[in-house]
């Protein structure tokens, strides 16, 4: 029996959803194609018409997480570190962060896994960058990038650590800083505001 088109794309969507789960829940290595077609629902002999090795479903599945997780709206750069720097993100690898979860791995993958991640760490600094603090966009852009590879290494410690205490001192003392680093550029860029306005329009306090 002949598979429509658009089944045949529904399949494939299906497959790079559970890959992606299982990847970022287990690693690269760990999961193997009969186990990510198990949990699409779909028989192992198939897997080849949809892609050609497992290094293509790697690279295809991660440019879809992160495509999916760079969709997210986004309201302000607080409320995501906060989000981010979670409890709750720390503890369910599958649903949470594909940087933070295969990021690590990722450095010893192929050049398009390799690439796929690369892309994502482009559209991330991007996605960032106009919530960042800063005056012009390349410190904008500086704060964005400094504070995603804080968030991420922070992440990536928390959940590498045995100690329960110090994975939850890690992510709280790395919203922390965080914060304070976004208070103290935003006192800047006010007190630089402040300069550039011409002292005969600074309001004047008159002597009783």
């Amino acid at each position: 029996m002949k598979v429509s088109r658009e089944q045949v794309a529904a399949n494939r969507q299906r497959i790079l959803e559970a890959a992606g789960l299982l990847f970022k829940e287990r690693g690269f290595a760990a999961v193997t194609v009969a186990e990510v077609m198990q949990a699409a629902g779909l028989t192992h002999g198939g897997f080849y018409g949809y892609f050609g090795s497992k290094d293509e479903l790697a690279a295809a599945a991660l440019a879809e997480a992160l495509t999916r997780t760079a969709a997210r709206p986004l309201s302000d750069l607080a409320t995501y570190i906060e989000g981010y720097l979670s409890r709750s993100h720390r503890e369910n690898r599958a649903r949470g962060c594909p940087t933070a979860a295969l990021a690590a791995e990722t450095i010893r993958e192929t050049d398009g896994i390799r690439a796929k991640m690369t892309a994502g760490v482009r559209q991330q600094i991007e996605r960032l960058s106009p919530l960042a603090p800063g005056r012009t966009p390349a410190q904008k852009r500086q704060a964005a990038i400094g504070s995603w590879a804080a968030m991420v290494g922070a992440m990536i410690l928390a959940r590498a650590s045995s100690d329960p205490a110090l994975s939850a001192e890690v992510l709280e003392e790395t919203r922390a800083w965080l914060s304070a680093r976004a208070e103290a550029r935003r006192q800047g860029n006010s007190r630089s505001r402040l300069k550039a306005i011409p002292r005969d329009l600074l309001p004047r306090h008159r002597p009783r």
